[in-house]
């Protein structure tokens, strides 16, 4: 569909790199995947989005697909540089898909999407947990029961009475990182008391306590021992290419269990480690070959329990080629390459400037500019998406040789040269030659190639001379003139011969050669096919000079055998064969501007073949040691030259550079590194990103950014010039900031007022001068914090814990949420005092973890972003007595009818410190359900009907306002025959065994 986003047609004529400056937008920051705490204070979400384009990019959000619409008054969301910001979010307006466009001139992309989710934890069930009764010997499962919370992730720990003591996971005990309960392979005495689970939200740092569970010990003589029986198994589990995965297994049993780990179709991976003393089996940066069956096996004297699953193994997309910014003739033919590997395999898409093409693969044939723009290529599977960009420019322009002319050549007499013609042109242009006034034309010694090169072969020295190249197309033409020399050809007139040494002694190898008195020779040795290299080997290796009357050559080569007790005599056959070039020598800068320089250097061996090209690398301060390949002026330094300049640098940065020589034979060794040298300084020209702000104290105007990165500060004495005016003013206030990792600056004013629009925008400046203004971006001033106090404060209590209190909204506009403050009185004092947080959008709130019959004060106040405005006053709210500590005694139980079961008890009479007994709560259930009926009575018997033969547990309890007391329990199975097996338990027994 239409995008709604415009862009202007661009041309491109043929521009060298440094008239060239314009660029579509590449992002440096995309939105991320982001949980929002239901309960932050923060009130706001920021989803980034930062590119690097000029002129300058804007930018364009979507939610679902749907354009965000910035300019509504009631709008939640912002515009902060590109930066979306959603103020106040609400979940069933704001969950979703979010991504943004950045757009200039040159053509749109668009990021990758995140997610906005509201992440969440809520309390424990506030029901008591039941108390936990094991015989020694045997094994306890303690249930979590997580409460529900998004995201799914929690981690868990467990406390024995008291916070902080965490209980000791070993051999013996373990918890779950996945259901979060706690396993006791064997209980014994020392593991009596009150344990509460902890669980843990990452994604919200929140944590929240269950209630208490008692486990009690039951004493046994003697202790009973019971084979491993596995509790916790893992499942079949898919895991990604370089993840790290976690495989859990637990068992119960006495004596305790041990757990071994094996892959049944091969070894356990090498990348594995066993944990919490075998119950976890870590792999670490899993592997395609990693996937397989797994099996843990837990063995004790009295027998043995297996589980096996398997566990896959994915990939995320990954590229395998993908496509780069470039320039392309009109009118050629060109495809751009995206191939990403991923399991499942990826499923490619492309985009042309933020919208859809329908196109499998990016190939035209015949450019136009109107294929200039923004491109991009996404590859998805179900694990996720990743993004390449690229620009393509589509230009035209008239044959030019400005910055890569002829050449003047040499030649030997009798062998093959290659004149290059390489003009900038577009569309590609026709090519002819002369000799100086005559024209060539292809016959059995000379072509002419179809990129404009020039071939003689079996030169000779009539070929000496002038040779001009011409180039046409449609746009105009242009020749360009060099010369060629022919020199007399390099001959080898001695050779090495063949020779049979004694181990341990000396020999020497002759080579002389003859060649042309204006050139230079150099003499490379090689042993069956290897370079040798004299400096190196100088312990092995000697060689001598001996003048000639044709030049220097090297000759002999002394050689010195090494003492090899395996060997009795050695054969030497030294064979003058050609290989590589050497590396160049002497890389010195000659000159520099503040995006160039000159380099200098001296030809290395051609070791009998001649070098073609050179290629130029660099290094600096930011590339983290990595070599990368330099462009060039020419574009292509060919194998005579000895000089070039380094284009497209940035200015004031320290480099390096080396040189490497190329043949048809392959690449050379690299020089060494020329010494460091820095660029000369330039104005900035890249200005700070992500301008907005806004927020902070009363009286103050925040502006924020986001630093200049070093590579583009371009001088010394970097800075930012900040500029700001209210946003109908006419005069910009500026101010200097000397810190060039400074990502704000706060201005302090008491005439400000507060939530005023301002506009401000930010530049940056160096000793040469200053850089381009940033976009325009509109911020608001601090606003005030609330003035006025909550009023109408009330509340009353839930039961000896709980409490509920309300109050009146706040009748002003800039109040985020509310802090209500609670503490005991004359005990505590309001420093300890208890505190939650409200969103402004309520009113009232439950205030937990009171003591019973106790009086509490509470305050309630606003605040938002600059702080909290006055307390209301405070309200006094006295809690109930806690409810009765003694359970119900159950006195009889008889069968009224095949269905129908009466249950009676004593009437508990509570203690003087006490809540009256409103009544009594029976819940009975089927063993092993989690869930069951619950009655409430003011009587002290009840008929319970079954309507299934199994076994039941009933719980008694006696509740009042203070609450739920504690609990009596009792066991009833029911079978065909009408018959009744009970085993009557009171409050202090139970008999649960897992």
């Amino acid at each position: 569909g239409n995008q709604g986003l415009l862009f202007n047609r661009v041309s491109f004529v043929c521009l060298s790199a440094e008239e060239a400056t314009g660029y579509g937008p590449v992002f440096e920051e995309q939105p991320v995947d982001t949980i929002y705490p239901e309960e932050s204070p923060e009130a706001k979400i920021t989803m980034s989005c930062r590119a690097r384009a000029n002129p300058p990019a804007t930018y364009k959000w979507k939610m679902d697909s749907v354009e965000i619409d910035l300019d509504t008054q009631s709008s939640h969301y912002s515009l902060v540089g590109g930066n979306l910001v959603i103020s106040n979010p609400i979940k069933t307006k704001h969950v979703g898909q979010y991504f943004c466009f950045a757009t200039n001139i040159y053509g749109t992309v668009i990021s990758r999407e995140a997610s906005v989710q509201f992440g969440y934890l809520d309390l424990f069930s506030s029901e008591e947990r039941e108390s936990v009764y094991v015989k020694e010997g045997q094994g306890a499962v303690l249930l979590c029961a997580p409460p529900p919370h998004h995201p799914g992730t929690l981690s868990f720990r467990w406390i024995l009475n008291e916070f902080p003591t965490f209980i000791p996971l070993d051999k013996r005990r373990f918890v779950s990182q996945i259901t979060g309960n706690l396993y006791i392979s064997k209980v014994d005495s020392s593991d009596s008391g009150n344990y509460s689970c902890i669980a843990s939200s990452p994604s919200i740092s929140k944590s929240v306590f269950s209630n208490y569970i008692p486990l009690v010990p039951l004493a046994e003589r003697p202790i009973r021992k019971y084979p491993a029986d596995l509790k916790v198994k893992f499942p079949d589990t898919t895991a990604l290419v370089g993840q790290n995965i976690t495989l859990e297994c637990f068992a119960l049993g006495n004596p305790v269990p041990e757990i071994r780990w094996k892959k049944l179709d091969g070894q356990l991976p090498p990348n594995h480690e066993l944990r919490m003393s075998g119950a976890h089996l870590h792999l670490y940066n899993v592997q395609f070959e990693d996937a397989g069956s797994f099996q843990c096996e837990a063995v004790n004297s009295r027998g043995k329990d297996y589980h096996a699953a398997r566990v896959s193994v994915e990939a995320f997309p990954e590229w395998v080629e993908q496509m780069s910014s470039t320039e392309q003739d009109l009118s050629r033919d060109y495809t751009m390459p995206c191939v990403a590997s991923g399991k499942p395999e990826p499923r490619i898409r492309w985009l042309k400037n933020g919208q859809l093409s329908h196109r499998k693969e990016m190939r035209f044939s015949s450019l136009t500019f109107d294929d200039s723009g923004m491109y991009q290529c996404i590859a998805e599977n179900h694990h996720g998406v990743i993004y390449a960009t690229a620009e393509l420019r589509v230009y035209a322009c008239a044959p030019t040789f400005e910055h890569n002319p002829v050449k003047r050549v040499m030649a030997a007499k009798n062998g093959r040269v290659v004149i290059e013609c390489r003009p900038k042109a577009a569309p590609k242009p026709s090519f002819s030659w002369s000799k100086d006034t005559e024209l060539l034309h292809n016959h059995t010694r000379v072509f002419i190639w179809e990129d404009g090169s020039l071939e003689i072969r079996n030169v000779t020295r009539a070929d000496e001379g002038r040779y001009t190249c011409f180039a046409e197309n449609d746009r105009g033409k242009a020749n360009s003139t060099g010369s060629l020399l022919v020199t007399e050809s390099t001959k080898i007139t001695l050779a090495p011969s063949n020779a049979d040494v004694k181990v341990g002694e000396n020999t020497r190898m002759q080579c002389a050669a003859s060649h042309d008195a204006s050139l230079d020779i150099t003499f490379v040795w090689s042993l069956d096919g290897r370079v040798i290299d004299l400096h190196k080997e100088s312990h092995h290796y000697e060689r001598t000079l001996v003048r000639q009357h044709y030049g220097c050559s090297l000759s002999p080569l002394l050689y010195s055998l090494p003492i090899n007790k395996n060997t009795d005599n050695v054969s030497l056959l030294l064979v003058s064969t050609p290989g590589p070039p050497g590396a160049p020598g002497g890389v010195r800068v000659l000159n520099k501007t503040d995006k160039s320089v000159t380099l200098q250097w001296s030809r290395g061996a051609d070791n009998h073949n001649p070098i073609s090209k050179y290629t130029i690398q660099y290094r600096d301060s930011f590339s983290e040691d990595v070599w990368k390949n330099a462009t060039t002026s020419p574009a292509d330094v060919e194998g005579n030259a000895e000089m070039a300049t380094v284009v497209d640098l940035f200015p004031w940065i320290e480099y390096e550079f080396r040189v490497i020589a190329t043949s048809t034979l392959g690449k050379g060794e690299p020089s060494s590194p020329s010494p460091k040298d820095k660029t000369l300084e330039a104005f900035p020209v890249v200005a700070p990103s992500d301008v907005g702000g806004g927020g902070g104290t009363s009286r103050e105007l925040t502006i924020t950014w986001t630093p200049v990165q070093p590579q583009y500060y371009y001088g010394p004495d970097f800075g930012y010039i900040v500029a700001f005016k209210p946003q109908d003013g006419a005069q910009w206030m500026r101010v200097t900031v000397a810190d060039p990792q400074a990502k704000h600056y706060i201005h302090r004013d008491p005439s400000i007022p507060p939530m005023t629009e301002y506009q401000v925008k930010v530049k940056a400046f160096n000793g040469k001068g200053e850089g381009p203004f940033s976009l325009t971006a509109a911020i608001y001033s601090a606003q005030d914090a609330p003035s006025e106090a909550p009023g109408r404060v009330d509340g009353k209590a839930l039961s000896a814990t709980d409490a509920i209190v309300w109050w009146l909204p706040l009748s002003q506009g800039n109040v985020d949420g509310y802090q209500v403050k609670y503490w005991r009185i004359p005990d505590d004092s309001e420093g300890g005092a208890e505190t939650v947080v409200v969103p402004g959008s309520e009113n009232h709130t439950r205030l937990e973890s009171m003591k019973p019959d106790s009086h509490y004060l509470v305050e309630v106040r606003g605040y938002n972003s600059a702080g909290y405005g006055p307390a209301s006053e405070h309200h006094q709210i006295h809690t109930k007595k806690p409810p009765p500590s003694r359970a119900p005694k159950i006195i009889g139980q008889k069968l009224k009818s095949h269905s129908v079961v009466n249950i009676a008890w004593e009437h508990v009479k509570p203690l003087a410190n006490e809540a009256a007994i409103e009544g009594y709560k029976v819940l009975y259930r089927q063993k092993g359900h989690s869930t069951g009926t619950l009655y409430t009575t003011s009587k002290q018997y009840i008929d319970l009907p079954f309507h299934a033969d199994g076994n039941y547990v009933v719980e008694v309890r006696a509740h009042s306002e203070g609450g739920d007391g504690a609990v009596a329990q009792i066991n009833i199975n029911i079978t065909g025959n009408t018959r009744i097996h009970h085993l009557l338990i009171n409050s202090d027994q139970c008999n649960v065994v897992f």
